[in-house]
């Protein structure tokens, strides 16, 4: 029997290489998908790519309520529940020494990778089936820190922070809530930090990046997926408020 067989997943960053690549396994794996993103456009085409009746997607804004209380109602609307929440939207920010960090790309990236993983939790978990399952993206930079990236570093040991105190809030209805920590993953978000790190040199980053990885390579965005359908399905029914790592060995020391 398929792992979501019967269940209802949403997928925020949902036109993104890894809320894509998440969404086509989990419909592999009998769930119905509703994925939300800003972008209608790439919505759009993901959902075409797809094809599947049993996906549908939505355009919301993951920092304003009245947004993400949208996604939430059309997905109930659509598919009459919601069993499995990826709270996966986040965006990269600048690379740039603290002193020089613009504080308006600062803003939008706490909003983002912050209140709107905090908005999701907070609407989307009052629609959600006893037994549920939430996984919110971190990162290895939630684990640790990085120079060059305050904002992200910053936001994503906040996403730990969530998970955690939601976990023991979702508890007694046996909803599970637990974050991923991704290592560097080879998709367009890469390529912007590559660039950041080295302007002209970006192939030269990507080398010192995999080079931190004893397994030598970036993560791929099957892999990332495959770490989340194992959270989304009941083979990790006992398992909350933990952090699942993905990272090659990076953070191993």
């Amino acid at each position: 029997m398929a792992k979501l067989e019967g269940k209802v997943a949403v997928i925020t960053g949902g036109s993104g290489a890894i809320g894509s690549t998440t969404a086509k396994l989990f419909l592999e794996e009998g769930a119905k998908v509703v994925l939300v993103d800003i972008n209608e456009q790439a919505l759009s085409e993901v959902a075409s790519e797809l094809n599947s009746d049993r996906i549908s997607y939505v355009t919301a804004d993951v920092t304003k309520a009245d947004d993400v209380q949208k996604y939430v109602q059309h997905t109930v609307n659509t598919f009459g529940k919601i069993d499995v929440f990826f709270n996966n939207a986040g965006v990269e920010g600048a690379v740039k020494p603290i002193e020089e960090y613009p504080e308006d790309v600062f803003d939008k990236l706490i909003a983002v990778n912050v209140k709107g993983v905090w908005l999701g939790l907070k609407y989307v978990l009052s629609e959600m089936n006893e037994g549920g399952s939430v996984i919110n993206t971190s990162s290895v930079a939630g684990l640790s820190g990085s120079p060059l990236v305050s904002a992200y570093v910053t936001s994503k040991h906040a996403v730990v922070g969530l998970t955690r105190a939601v976990a023991l809030e979702a508890a007694p209805r046996k909803i599970r809530v637990n974050s991923i920590h991704p290592s560097p993953v080879d998709n367009r978000m890469m390529r912007s930090l590559e660039g950041g790190y080295a302007p002209g040199a970006a192939e030269e980053a990507k080398k010192n990046f995999e080079n931190a990885i004893p397994l030598n390579r970036y993560a791929t965005n099957d892999d990332i997926a495959k770490g989340v359908l194992f959270l989304a399905s009941d083979d990790s029914k006992f398992i909350t408020g933990t952090k699942l790592v993905m990272d090659g060995g990076m953070t191993m020391a």
